[in-house]
């Protein structure tokens, strides 16, 4: 089965971006090209059990299994060591992507208190997007029951673009509620 924003980034959205920005070619058109969720865990550095939470969480959320992320160099102050688990990230191709980027902008989005539609400038001049979100529980895969802390996570959008118009304009028409829009 094709999910269904694929479908949809094939049939109307590549051709629309084809035609705006003056492509030649469909290969030209800017894709989506992965999405990486990022969860990183302060307090893991006195409770190891906090970062299987976080890999656990994540891979309910995005269907895909997570892995824990380590520390690269030893900071004395936050009493960090060398290859010491400090997060968990997940890295979605293909389907798995389409399919939770579907559910990000239908149902975890709206479900933020006070949503007025996300932010613009988390672009990164590469034509990449970065996301943050404060809250795990407004995936509804997350039973609010057994969450023991809130966390939040960065969701980054990777497009083949090197522009960040072009990004925009494939993020926009892919269904991510920019709040520049809503004022207009």
């Amino acid at each position: 089965m094709i999910p269904r924003l694929k479908e949809k980034y094939k049939n109307e959205i590549m051709e629309s971006l084809k035609t705006k920005f003056g492509f030649k070619s469909i290969m030209q058109v800017p894709k989506l090209t992965k999405i990486v969720v990022n969860k990183g865990i302060g307090n893991a550095v006195q409770d190891k059990k906090l970062v299987d939470v976080g890999v656990e969480e994540l891979t309910t959320i995005t269907g895909q299994k997570a892995v824990a992320t380590i520390s690269k160099k030893a900071i004395s102050n936050f009493k960090l060591r060398e290859k010491m688990p400090i997060g968990a990230k997940v890295t979605l191709r293909g389907n798995h992507m389409y399919e939770f980027l579907d559910r990000l902008v239908t149902i975890a989005l709206p479900r933020v208190r006070d949503f007025k539609g996300i932010n613009d400038k988390g672009f990164d001049s590469r034509g990449n997007y970065t996301l943050g979100v404060k809250e795990q529980i407004i995936f509804p895969e997350i039973s609010i029951d057994k969450v023991a802390r809130i966390t939040g996570m960065d969701i980054t959008f990777v497009t083949n673009t090197d522009k960040d118009e072009e990004a925009f304009e494939l993020l926009k028409l892919l269904g991510l509620p920019f709040a520049s829009l809503k004022q207009n």
